[in-house]
């Protein structure tokens, strides 16, 4: 038990002993410094120092920029460029399968497969959430006497409604002669007009160009669209002047007639007119003779 105690206090003893540090000058052994220490003090100051240099290490990476060049961490900037980059894809996404969606719709309406159309965008959309050939069609006689009186007084006037005051007037494509007429109990939402093989084939009215291209039934076709919702179709032609995105005027050469496509039987064009959606009798505001 009191060897216990012996060797206790010479542990101490040891830990409280006192040493002198001395910084001499090497030439003239001159003290330049002189410390008192024992080894519990070192002890102390050598832990005290070791955690503050840990803290300070650990602040100055997770409070710092500096943080962004130890393997494992991102960089802030970086972080929210990728955010951004998200953000604009799913925008991107968006718009492209919205226009997917449209131009489905257009390419149902150029096969007159306009029963199915579900996207709605300027105008080919509610022709196909109505079946028209469970319209009954048949116009009452003061239908018959009040239309014939519109279309001697508005030939060539298209729908002025009554809140806008502005008129369209709409040229002939072609001249030529109508071989089969618009019916809507048939589906033939459009006029067929005979004419020579290489006809320049002209805008109806002021547009921009929202599709050209071949298709295997219809041949070359163009569509325009124009102000108050109004789109022309010209169909069976031989070759496009223009192409999509180009701004035409009324009147403006757009394509040359011919005789293309699975669903021709001679040189014709095959033209439609669609109003906010509707299929509308191109016979009604155009004299193609």
């Amino acid at each position: 038990m009191s060897g216990q105690q012996s060797e206790k206090k010479k542990f101490t003893k040891k830990l409280l002993h006192k040493y002198r540090l001395e910084i001499l000058n090497e030439d003239t052994f001159e003290e330049r410094f002189a410390i008192k220490l024992t080894r519990l003090n070192v002890f102390v100051i050598a832990s005290l120092s070791t955690i503050l240099l840990i803290s300070g290490t650990i602040i100055l990476i997770a409070f710092t920029p500096l943080k962004e060049y130890i393997p494992g961490y991102s960089s802030t900037a970086l972080k929210r460029q990728a955010n951004d980059l998200n953000d604009k894809t799913d925008s991107l996404q968006e718009v492209i399968a919205m226009n997917e969606r449209y131009y489905e719709s257009i390419k149902k309406v150029l096969t007159g497969d306009v029963k199915t159309v579900e996207f709605n965008k300027d105008s080919i959309i509610e022709a196909a959430e109505k079946d028209l050939s469970e319209i009954n069609l048949s116009p009452s006689k003061e239908d018959s006497i009040l239309r014939a009186k519109v279309d001697k007084e508005d030939k060539y006037s298209l729908f002025e409604s009554a809140t806008s005051k502005v008129n369209f007037v709409l040229f002939p494509p072609v001249n030529g002669t109508i071989s089969e007429s618009y019916n809507a109990q048939t589906k033939h939402f459009a006029v067929d007009l005979v004419v020579a093989k290489d006809t320049p084939v002209k805008a109806t009215a002021d547009g921009t160009v929202i599709f050209a291209e071949w298709t295997s039934q219809t041949g070359y076709v163009i569509l325009i669209e124009h102000s108050e919702g109004l789109i022309s179709v010209y169909k069976h032609n031989a070759s496009l002047t223009k192409e999509q995105g180009d701004l035409v005027k009324a009147g403006e050469v757009v394509a040359i007639s011919g005789n293309s496509g699975e669903l021709t039987t001679g040189p014709h064009l095959h033209f439609e007119l669609w109003s906010n959606g509707y299929p509308i009798d191109p016979t009604t505001f155009i004299d193609f003779e």
